[in-house]
């Protein structure tokens, strides 16, 4: 259903149940309070005139693992990842503790897979680079807005550019909008 552009009384004329229908119950319905049926979700416009419910996730891998991967990868245990109903939009924020045994980066960024398919890529995600044993923890942000509206699963992927990255204190943070 669509909210409608309320109708203009004319003194005198007769308001029917099909008017008040349409102008009042099924406007009123169209609003986030009669939308609302999650807690902690938020609305966003995903259409003139229309609103949609949304709700963020989030997920966290805390143990501890190291790839060699010069390619976005897996560690052993995937992840962390969430499946989100995204509209054109999501903000997605990505977050862990990173070394390097060597003095290469290690990296960890994230793809998107489901209604939208994005490698996973270094502008998208965070490193750590260049000395050996010194390791950083870092938060990065990205804004998507390319993303096909649908189910998207967003799932943390792991490089480096040399050595042995070690990773630990994973999470990753979808705000689908």
């Amino acid at each position: 259903m669509a909210w409608s552009a309320p109708m203009t009384a004319v003194s005198g004329s007769v308001f029917t149940a099909a008017q008040f229908n349409t102008f009042v119950r099924d406007n009123l319905n169209e609003t986030s309070p009669a939308k609302a049926t999650t807690s902690g979700a938020y609305f966003t416009v995903s259409g003139t005139n229309e609103i949609t419910e949304r709700v963020p996730a989030s997920a966290s891998t805390l143990v501890s693992e190291t790839t060699t991967s010069t390619s976005y990868t897996d560690l052993t245990t995937l992840g962390p990842e969430v499946t989100v109903e995204t509209g054109p939009f999501a903000l997605v924020l990505v977050h862990g503790s990173l070394e390097n045994s060597g003095a290469g980066s290690s990296r960890m960024a994230y793809e998107v897979s489901g209604a939208s398919s994005i490698a996973p890529a270094d502008n998208r995600g965070i490193g750590v680079f260049g000395v050996a044993g010194a390791g950083v923890v870092a938060s990065g942000v990205a804004l998507h807005t390319d993303l096909t509206p649908g189910s998207n699963t967003f799932t943390a992927k792991y490089r480096v550019a040399s050595g042995t990255g070690t990773f630990l204190s994973r999470r990753i943070v979808v705000f689908p909008l």
